[in-house]
């Protein structure tokens, strides 16, 4: 089979799910033809995705975050306004989606939670089947428990996960847990996405305690905490497009710019783990057993803390007190279930991205009928 990989470009998370999934095709003989990126000129596309993903690598412009001065929480209300403004450009990358798929011609297009797919099977209607893969499908499934939050952001995040999923013959929802199927709402729930490596590793607990961070401005925090804590030695990974590849604070106190494979080795050896709640590193945690603490910054991430906690993968918080961290680790007791769960991830997937390849091409999407189901659908 071909397929063209569709990736949205903030964070770690879909670009780590596109290379284990690469890797589960490449163990089939089955081909990526390319990968389209949407990106904007506030983050660039990390060099360990673009060093080992095994296929050629395509950008356009597409909807995103825009930093804050303090760049931490992003501001949702200006990062609307802002992309609005950008729709021209928004449509020269739909017309461009439209066209790589059309000359690429694949058997499957794999779109990895980006909104412009959704509006490119919207308006363009290519004529090739679409699979939707993120955990962020799950809050679609008709079953699932939200912890206590707005509806008006839970309106907004279960709305924009449906745009990136129009024309999809299928959802695949990412869980931390087996979780019953949502047929009606052509909901599969899979395993976590994680790549090989990582199924290799034979974790211990050194003395040191890791972080990542997507928004830099916590910086501040963890090195107030850190001067009050001298002898506790902090890594942390983060997203600063203009940062050294290692920035030393202190002799205890690293940044790192985000290097996956040096990132993983880190994860391994490290006391516990302290991240923003982004669903791929939290799942690596739990893999290896390691106490996590999670601060998470928008609605999504406030999902992901929730259902984590469920399964005992660590504690959240509204900020990072690595105190409460280090509290948590003696309490701590690793998920029995979980390594089982993400190890059958390839022996889920792959039949399933079989029998979707042989579906038939869905007729023409009507705008005004889609707004109308979403929106109804969205406040349930």
């Amino acid at each position: 089979m071909r397929f063209l990989f569709i990736i949205q470009g903030e964070g770690r998370g879909h670009f780590t799910q596109a290379l284990a999934l690469q890797q589960i095709l490449q163990q089939k003989g089955d081909t990526l033809c390319a990968v389209l990126v949407g990106k904007s000129s506030h983050r660039q596309l990390p060099a360990f995705f673009t060093t080992k993903i095994d296929a050629p690598v395509y950008t356009f412009e597409s909807p995103n975050f825009l930093p804050t001065p303090q760049n931490k929480r992003p501001p949702l209300l200006k990062s609307l306004f802002f992309n609005l403004g950008k729709l021209s450009e928004f449509q020269k990358s739909i017309k461009f989606i439209h066209r790589k798929i059309c000359d690429l011609q694949p058997d499957l297009v794999i779109n990895f939670y980006e909104l412009l797919t959704g509006l490119t099977y919207l308006f363009k209607s290519p004529p090739y089947p679409l699979i939707c893969i993120g955990h962020q499908y799950l809050f679609l499934h008709k079953d699932f428990q939200f912890p206590p939050a707005s509806r008006l952001e839970l309106f907004f995040l279960r709305f924009f996960s449906r745009i990136t999923a129009i024309g999809a013959v299928q959802k695949f929802a990412l869980s931390f847990y087996d979780f019953p199927q949502d047929p009606q709402h052509q909901i599969t729930v899979l395993p976590p996405l994680l790549r090989k490596e990582i199924f290799d590793f034979a974790p211990v607990s050194r003395d040191f305690l890791l972080g990542y961070l997507l928004n830099s401005g916590y910086v501040s925090e963890i090195t107030q905490w850190q001067a009050q804590h001298p002898v506790t030695p902090l890594h942390f990974f983060w997203d600063q497009k203009e940062a050294p590849r290692q920035l030393e604070i202190n002799s205890h106190f690293h940044l790192h710019k985000i290097d996956d494979t040096l990132f993983l080795q880190y994860m391994v050896n490290c006391k516990a783990y302290a991240t923003t709640a982004g669903f791929e590193s939290v799942c690596e945690a739990l893999y290896l057993q390691k106490p996590v603490l999670m601060v998470p910054v928008h609605i999504e991430q406030k999902c992901n803390a929730w259902d984590a906690q469920n399964v005992g993968a660590g504690i959240s918080a509204s900020r990072f007190d690595l105190d409460s961290l280090l509290n948590f680790i003696p309490l701590y007791r690793p998920n029995p279930v979980f390594k089982r769960w993400a190890q059958s991830a390839p022996s889920r997937i792959y039949p399933l991205l079989e029998a979707n390849r042989l579906k038939p091409k869905s007729s023409p999407i009507k705008f005004a009928s889609v707004l109308a189901k979403f929106s109804a659908y969205s406040l349930k």
